[in-house]
């Protein structure tokens, strides 16, 4: 299952990383707690449409750059789940598709 808070946990930490941010930066300038942010980053709380705001604006980036990242994130996992569906034959001629997971 593909869960979207990671992904965007991990669009953010790799935005934050790539502008040579600290966590401590991003808290002061977002106004949110460090610890807060660092959960986010590791998937472990959803960010609200306020916050992520926040942290847009902290981290000089655009929300719709953030929301494409995690759009294309979230595409690239669910490819990957259906390849991992492996069609199987019956007897009967009928096809039933088991997970290769």
């Amino acid at each position: 299952m593909v869960l979207f808070r990671r992904l965007l946990g991990d669009v953010l930490r790799d935005a934050r990383m790539q502008r040579g941010m600290t966590l401590r930066e991003v808290s002061a300038d977002a106004r949110v707690s460090l610890g807060y942010i660092s959960e986010i980053e590791r998937g472990q709380k959803e960010a609200s449409s306020e916050l992520l705001a926040s942290l847009c604006a902290a981290l000089d980036m655009p929300l719709s750059d953030v929301l494409r990242e995690v759009s294309d994130l979230v595409a690239i996992e669910e490819a990957a789940a259906e390849l991992t569906r492996i069609p199987v034959a019956t007897p009967a001629g009928r096809q039933v598709v088991n997970s290769a997971a």
